[in-house]
């Protein structure tokens, strides 16, 4: 994957071109007298067919958090907590023996490495599976942030009540909510933050306001409402849109500034840019065919850890990260430390 294969026949084309020397590295059988000898497409599709995609799952997550810059325990730098941002994503080209898409629900670190990850299944859907994602990670010091599926109470008080760990939640799928947080007196809130930002051919203004909490919402621990305006231009066409957002978090002003929290609601944005986006264009996983038993998580898996190990080896733009690494057979030892 860190090579840039994106099939079963490309991991295995490049396992049948890689030096004597990498294969031995990687475990290939020595059979005497060809040496090291690689799997065929056969086996590869086997293997991943059967691995158990939990616990796969959990080895990459392990080994990425690990190396995370931002792992508990490790100096946070600018800001007192780390963010892990959830969000759910259907691998489109793959279907379960039902007709069912496959649909994964992970977690992003703020620097771009996926530690956790789940399967969604057929007969269930990302609200029953963000507990069992989030119990298992260390999460001291951490603000989770999710987005308008996940923005039920019962999540809040998972995470407050039970982790012990903090959250900022966007607000949409909740209409009740979504009216009361957009119905406070925005008018009368100073502008806290205001930043520009110019990529992509957009030219984009992000206003922030907060509003401290001082009577109940429909909402647990809410200390703080969130107001982000989004005025975006397209360079080429001139076209400009205007969306407001609305948020909460159980942070008070102390423990986060408006900025801050922008911040925080960005990073979570950038999952959608970071894995999900990578994986579709870079990696073409909607166009993907592979479908039975485990491969399609197993797949998935494996190129969450190939974009994250490529971030943590500091390559910013993945696809040039990937022409690098298949230039070169011991290039992705290197980045996964096999060498």
């Amino acid at each position: 994957m860190p090579a840039g294969a994106k099939s079963l026949t490309a991991i295995a084309e490049w396992a049948s071109d890689a030096p004597a020397a990498v294969l031995s590295a990687l475990g290939a059988p020595d059979r005497e007298p060809t040496g090291p000898t690689a799997p065929a497409e056969a086996t590869v599709r086997r293997a991943l067919q059967r691995v158990d995609g939990d616990a796969l799952d959990e080895a990459n997550g392990t080994w990425l958090t690990a190396r995370d810059p931002e792992r508990p325990g490790q100096a946070p730098g600018e800001r007192r907590y780390r963010s892990l941002a959830v969000d759910g994503k259907t691998v489109r080209g793959a279907r379960r023996t039902d007709g069912v898409q496959v649909h994964l629900l992970a977690a992003m670190t703020r620097t771009g490495l996926v530690t956790a990850q789940r399967d969604v299944g057929s007969k269930s859907n990302e609200i029953t599976v963000f507990k069992p994602l989030l119990t298992p990670l260390d999460l001291t010091d951490t603000v989770v942030t999710f987005d308008a599926l996940h923005s039920r109470s019962e999540h809040a008080r998972f995470l407050v009540e039970d982790e012990q760990v903090h959250y900022t939640a966007v607000i949409k799928a909740n209409p009740t909510l979504h009216q009361e947080l957009k119905q406070l007196p925005w008018r009368e809130v100073p502008l806290l933050g205001k930043t520009r930002s110019t990529a992509h051919g957009r030219d984009e203004i992000c206003r922030v306001k907060t509003c401290t909490v001082v009577r109940g919402i429909g909402f647990p621990h809410a200390a703080q409402a969130i107001q982000i305006v989004r005025r975006r231009r397209i360079v080429i066409t001139g076209k400009v849109s205007l969306v407001r957002v609305y948020a909460v978090t159980d942070l008070t002003p102390e423990q986060a500034s408006a900025p801050e929290i922008a911040h925080r609601v960005r990073d979570h944005w950038g999952i959608e840019n970071k894995i999900h986006h990578v994986r579709d264009t870079v990696f073409a996983e909607d166009a993907s065919r592979v479908r039975t038993d485990t491969a399609p998580r197993a797949m998935a898996a494996l190129r969450n850890l190939a974009i994250s190990a490529l971030r943590l080896g500091g390559c910013d733009n993945i696809a040039a990260g990937l022409r690098k690494h298949g230039r070169d057979a011991t290039r992705p030892l290197a980045t996964l430390g096999f060498t």
